[in-house]
């Protein structure tokens, strides 16, 4: 296995900035941070995914949406990044 296939390391925290993270591997790293997040009892998280043409934003909400125990989301308050940035409710 080559170094670049190591998996990344990412501390699991309320906050998690999709910037650091390749886009084609984003919609995997989003199913695996809220699975961690949701194991470790986190209840509010804040998704940081750029405003840019909304690519991004769209793939975080389809993921909430079929994620059972994500229980509301929406965008952020301006102070912490409006739009692009996604607010989530845990059960």
């Amino acid at each position: 296995m080559a170094a670049d296939d190591e998996p990344i390391r990412i501390p699991i925290t309320d906050v998690f900035d999709l910037h650091s993270v390749p886009p084609r591997d984003a919609e995997a790293v989003v199913e695996a941070y809220l699975e961690e997040a949701h194991r470790m009892g986190l209840k509010a998280l804040r998704i940081i995914h750029g405003r840019g043409v909304g690519v991004q934003r769209r793939m975080v909400r389809a993921v909430l949406a079929r994620t059972p125990f994500v229980v509301s989301y929406s965008d952020a308050p301006m102070e912490a990044g409006g739009w692009g940035a996604t607010i989530v409710t845990l059960r």
